[in-house]
């Protein structure tokens, strides 16, 4: 085999060599000897300026390190140096990395950079010399001239504040500045540099007025842009402009071509700046170069192919050094933001009773604005709550579940058990009479706490839950009447949440925190087959996801504000509601039916929560995310005429904008279009979104594109389970693609596996295909009290890491991001062999305007698939007022030949935009009238089908569809 390829190979190599020789020859290549006892400098690999974007040309970037003696020559064009004791680097070198030294030979060099275990040489910030703000396009941005570790103070570099932040987290270097680290530099040394820096600018600035200077110039610095720290120079009054720099900045300014240049000034001015860039847009749309958002990495298990983010080439544990565990996380969070806010909640200042048409009584609130507490005054109250526990019997390792919906107690409640070492046992509040009671006495929970209305539906179950004891109930206006109705059950004490706080505060006791191995959580999923299981989660599990899912989301702080109305029990919204607590934001809480302005519960006038709050952040499962485009696309219908083109027109050209197109490239169609159609649509969710996290399921294409348009903010897509407390992968804010759900977050590994039966290989091309596996700081302990499922998908590699194989079938693109094409359980041979996948087939035929939900299903005996639709009210009637079709209720409607055949039509459609094959559109449907809803069990809390259950209840439904 080696003979073969080296005769295969020789014809090319005879061609090279000519080549080669006459490529020396047209550039005057020089050939260069040296002798065995020479002293030479080494060229190594660029390092310098490793966070910001990569540069063209690397090779402008070289470095040379030494002296080093020659040791010896090998062959004709190589040499042996006597490196440093303990050196990394191979010793031998090609003649072209070498320079001889000229002068003293006893120089003294300066040691060679460090190299990490993949080969690439890493450097480290030493100290901060200088920092600036630069403007680059419309916007400032924060620079920092740093020296590196072992390199010598002219190598100091600009560096973005941001990314120097994102690649060296656990860096201060506001600490290391001059005066504190005098060992490293002295302001002899610092004059010099920035007097060397200016002179190299004054020079730039006479270089320019003749020639265009060199893109790859030291450093490209305008002198304008620098602000000398008088601090730095060993003046402590502050940080001031002088006086040739304001002279620079006012020469600088605009007003110089009028001044200089009259009109014919202003006309080169403006071919400059737009027929320059219209022309570059043109010529340049679509060869935008991809950024790497994720490499191959070499782990250990079961053969497949694995990706790492590419931030980080070490996984990421904690958010910052101490925080191993939630109760750390939080403590210190509270501490650093204690003056900011925490939570908010709205009061219920009114109620009222409204009839609709069909005879339907709904209720009406009305609700005041937000109310806040302070990180300190929610730590505080955690504290007394912790404490109030201890005073009610409760000791380390024992359990306490949260039974309630989503709300501020909820998380102080949650944040108070671990100060105490107390494991929480979440429950969804939508949980059936059986699942609870599983989950209560598999867990041998001895106190409850929930809110009123759950407390009504402990009651009626008490004999049958075994191990409870204590009921602590959250206080509001049901609660009175709810309390005073289980005052027979003797064998419960039962307490109000507000009584537990003053237990705490009047007799506090010390806390027994947890370590990071330690379970924080018991979570039950609402699952899609069976029981709920019980997952848990360690300590370290809910650090390491917030921490990885902070260096996604640029800039969050104190300034944010985030929407929480998803169910707590749900791990996507436990998560988001750590990340907050993390960055110090304000968390404000809201519910589903009182979100918008134009929510079910809303009397009209009365603002809605997105509309009082003015949220910055917001998580969304997609369901809701649907709701909000059909939302929006009705009341575009309703208004029809000129307002439906211009919305059109608008969206047609954001979506070229986003494409490439010149005009939008440049930022201009955005601004038009924002400000004449968008910033109304806006204003459904506050009007002050800047990044939206979607989980829970699959959210389509179209769906994802018309948030993101119409909203004017990205949306991070995640991919997450319960199993891996929701950390596996997450779109970055940067990411216009769509489908997608992003590289792997830097706390874990996402490893691709062939699944050869489904036809799912890591060979695949273009792009390599199989099961998702997720390793690494996210993956939980296991099922509670379930060891044989827990073997099951749970699988512990020869390097000690755990990995959690999720069933999902994915794909890499070449960036490195993933891809979620089909689920192992949901794939369906059919009679003739082909394969339908039933969750692709749903998740592409949603996209119809007719569709709530939908139900693919497919017999291995026939050739075809049927679906069971839910149709949206609203749509299918407006559609049978304008085609006249008569019916007395919506059930009647559902049953007509012609709703049926509608909807039926617009599958077909639906299907065929997303390009599916023949047997893969639903050759039959049933519409069913009733909504699925988590209360019915047809769906999960986070509103993901449950396929069996549906299969189940309408088994005889489907029977007719085959027949």
């Amino acid at each position: 085999m080696l003979i073969w390829s080296k005769l295969a190979s020789w014809p090319l190599l005879n061609r090279a060599f000519p080549t080669h020789g006459i490529m020396g020859r047209k550039f005057k290549r020089r050939d260069v000897e040296f002798n065995e006892g020479d002293i030479v400098f080494l060229k190594l690999h660029p390092y310098r300026q490793q966070t910001v974007f990569k540069r063209a040309y690397q090779k402008l970037a070289s470095r040379f390190y030494g002296p080093f003696l020659i040791e010896k020559r090998i062959g004709k064009v190589a040499y042996r140096l006597q490196l440093f004791a303990g050196s990394r680097i191979h010793p031998v070198f090609h003649v072209s990395l070498l320079k001889k030294k000229i002068g003293d030979s006893s120089a003294s060099c300066f040691d060679l950079p460090p190299v990490s275990d993949d080969g690439a040489i890493t450097m480290k910030p030493e100290a901060t010399l200088d920092t600036r703000w630069i403007k680059k396009g419309s916007k400032f941005f924060e620079e920092s001239l740093v020296k590196w570790k072992r390199l010598r103070i002219k190598d100091a570099t600009w560096e973005s504040a941001q990314e120097l932040q994102v690649k060296f987290p656990t860096l201060n270097l506001k600490d290391n500045v001059l005066e504190k680290r005098k060992v490293f530099i002295n302001h002899e040394d610092l004059n010099g540099l920035l007097g060397q820096i200016k002179t190299e600018n004054q020079s730039d600035q006479k270089t320019s007025k003749r020639q265009i200077a060199p893109f790859h110039k030291k450093r490209n610095i305008g002198y304008q842009n620098i602000i000398v720290s008088k601090y730095m120079m060993g003046d402590s009054e502050g940080s001031t402009l002088s006086t040739n720099m304001k002279e620079n900045l006012g020469d600088s300014n605009s007003f110089s071509i009028l001044k200089d240049h009259g009109s014919y000034g202003i006309a080169g001015a403006l071919i400059v700046a737009i027929v320059i860039p219209i022309l570059l847009s043109i010529l340049l749309t679509g060869k935008r170069k991809s950024k790497q958002r994720g490499v191959p990495v070499q782990v250990g298990g079961e053969a497949g192919l694995a990706m790492r983010n590419a931030r980080s080439v070490k996984l990421v544990e904690v958010p910052w050094e101490g925080a191993t565990t939630v109760a750390a996380l939080f403590e210190q969070s509270c501490q650093k933001h204690s003056q900011e806010r925490c939570i908010g909640m709205r009061k219920v200042t009114s109620k009222e009773s409204v009839t609709a048409n069909d005879g339907r009584k709904f209720e009406k609130l009305h609700l005041g604005e937000y109310q806040w507490e302070t990180y300190g005054q929610v730590f505080e109250r955690t504290r007394n709550f912790a404490s109030g526990l201890v005073k009610l019997g409760h000791d380390v390792d024992t359990r306490a579940a949260i039974f309630s919906e989503t709300r501020a107690e909820w998380l102080i409640a949650f944040q108070g058990c671990f100060r105490q070492n107390i494991t929480v046992v979440t429950i969804y509040a939508s949980l059936g009479d059986d699942a609870l009671i599983h989950s209560l006495n598999e867990t041998q929970v001895p106190t409850m706490i929930c809110d009123a209305k759950q407390l009504k539906k402990l009651s009626a179950i008490s004999s049958s839950l075994k191990t409870l004891r204590n009921v602590i109930y959250f206080d509001d206006e049901e609660t009175s009447a709810g309390s005073s109705a289980n005052q027979d059950i003797d064998n419960w004490r039962i307490s109000s949440f507000s009584e537990v706080e003053k237990l705490g505060r009047d007799s506090p006791v010390q806390p027994r925190l947890p370590i990071k191995t330690d379970n924080a959580v018991i979570m039950y999923t609402s699952g899609s087959t069976g029981l709920p299981k019980g997952v848990m989660i360690t300590h370290g599990n809910i650090v390491a996801t917030a921490a990885a899912v902070m260096t996604v989301i640029p800039r969050m702080g104190s300034k944010d504000v985030y929407l929480a109305y998803l169910p707590l029990a749900h791990v996507f919204e436990l998560a988001a509601e750590t990340v907050m607590l993390t960055a110090g934001a304000a968390i404000g809480y809201g519910s589903t039916l009182t979100l918008t302005d134009t929510s079910n519960k809303i009397k009209k006038g009365t603002k809605g929560d997105t509309s009082a709050l003015k949220p910055t952040l917001m998580a969304a499962v997609p369901a809701i995310l649907d709701r909000v485009r059909d939302g929006v696309l009705k009341k575009v219908d309703e208004k029809g005429g000129f307002a439906k083109k211009l919305f059109n027109i608008a969206y047609s050209r954001r979506l070229a904008a986003i494409g490439g197109s010149w005009f939008g490239a440049w930022g201009l169609e955005t601004l038009l279009w924002d400000i004449i159609v968008f910033k109304k649509i806006r204003s459904i969710l506050g009007g002050e979104i800047r990044f939206m996290l979607c989980g829970g399921a699959p959210l389509s294409g179209d769906t994802q594109r018309f948030i993101n348009i119409c909203m004017g903010a990205p949306i991070g897509q995640g991919y997450g389970l319960t199993e891996t407390f929701a950390g596996a992968a997450f779109s970055e804010w940067d990411d216009k693609s769509v489908g997608r759900v992003g590289p792997p977050l830097p706390c874990c590994y996402i490893k691709l596996v062939s699944w050869e039966e489904g036809g799912y290989t890591v060979t695949d091309k273009p792009m390599p295909r199989g099961e998702v596996l997720v390793g690494g700081c996210s993956v939980t302990a296991g099922y509670f009290n379930d060891d044989s499922k827990t073997r099951e998908v749970y699988k512990v590699d020869e390097r000690g890491m755990h990995w959690f194989y999720t069933g999902d079938i994915g794909r890499f693109h070449p960036d490195g991001c993933l891809e979620i094409i089909d689920r192992k359980k949901d794939i369906v041979k059919l009679q003739h062999g082909e394969y339908i996948s039933l969750g692709k087939v749903e998740a592409a035929l949603m996209s119809s305007n007719y569709v709530e939900n939908i139900m693919i299903y497919a017999d291995p005996f026939h050739n075809f698939c049927v679906g069971l639709v839910v149709p949206s009210r609203q749509v299918l009637e407006g559609w049978a007022r304008e085609a006249g079709i008569k019916y007395k209720d919506f059930s009647e409607l559902c049953n007509k030949l012609e709703a049926i055949n509608e909807v039926q039509q617009s599958l077909s459609k639906a299907a065929k935009a997303a390009k599916l094959d023949k047997f893969e559109t639903p050759a039959k449907i049933k519409l069913l009238p009733e909504p699925w809803t988590p209360e019915s069990g047809l769906v999960t809390a986070a509103l993901k089908l449950k396929r069996e259950q549906v299969k189940s209840k309408f088994k005889n439904e489907l029977q007719e569809l085959y027949e």
